[in-house]
């Protein structure tokens, strides 16, 4: 397997698509581009071979990891063939709720090594301010989330089922709360780039305590799930709930 070339009209394909695209055929992908810091939710439109370039990293190793990961494992978990209210629900019980449990936890911490180790490692007073800001992003974007955007795309699943006439919402179309919801994933998804990078990939120094450790631990777990979080809502809830209004008005 490690053998394969690039001329290989399989391998093409895969070098071609974009990130978004490679996950949301298979979720596990996501296990490499973690690893190697590759973006798929926030900027998965992007190629992977220019995204492997920006990052110096070897195109053709990635290719290789991710044909035997699929080779390693099932893949069946495929949300790109679940329903959208079921995807509604899975990423307010799964992601949403994570982001509510592990929020007051995380805050306590970074603040708590902030207060403590922030005279001798300086980047903890930033990373304590940044998360505070994702905080306050991300509880306001989940409540207009369960609020206003799924309980829109939940009716029109409805109006599907039942075959009935849709009538646009207030808001005009659902296009304009996805924009909105999107600009944030993107702002969330930057502050926690951030954090990676003035915590050097939440590596923690010589004399870090068991609170900092455990703070880059969080951290880095944190932001592995709004990345699978985001890429749920920006690369399949989302352009399958504009599709789903087109259809539902072209009636």
């Amino acid at each position: 397997m490690n053998d394969l070339k690039l001329k290989d009209s399989t391998v093409e394909k895969l070098v071609e698509k974009t990130l978004a695209e490679i996950v949301t055929d298979n979720i596990r992908s996501a296990i490499v581009f973690e690893e190697y810091g590759l973006d798929f939710c926030c900027k998965g439109n992007r190629g992977l071979k220019d995204s492997c370039a920006d990052k110096n990293i070897d195109v053709q190793k990635i290719v290789n990891e991710l044909i035997n990961l699929s080779h390693n494992g099932n893949g069946k978990e495929n949300p790109t063939d679940w329903q959208l209210d079921f995807l509604v629900d899975y990423i307010i019980n799964n992601h949403h709720q994570y982001v509510r449990r592990m929020i007051p936890v995380i805050s306590l911490h970074a603040d708590k090594v902030a207060s403590v180790h922030g005279k001798n490692h300086p980047e903890t007073l930033r990373i304590a301010d940044l998360f505070l800001a994702v905080r306050e992003e991300l509880e306001m974007h989940m409540m207009k989330e369960e609020r206003i955007l799924f309980p829109q795309i939940k009716q029109m699943v409805q109006t599907q089922m039942e075959n009935s006439q849709y009538f646009a919402p207030p808001f005009g179309s659902i296009q304009n709360p996805i924009r909105m919801m999107e600009n944030e994933h993107t702002s969330a998804g930057d502050a926690l780039s951030q954090i990676r990078e003035l915590s050097n990939n939440y590596t923690h120094p010589e004399d870090a305590c068991n609170t900092f450790k455990a703070l880059f631990s969080e951290l880095k777990e944190f932001e592995e799930d709004l990345h699978k979080h985001i890429h749920l809502e920006n690369n399949i809830l989302f352009p399958k709930s504009i599709e789903l209004e087109i259809q539902l008005m072209q009636k």
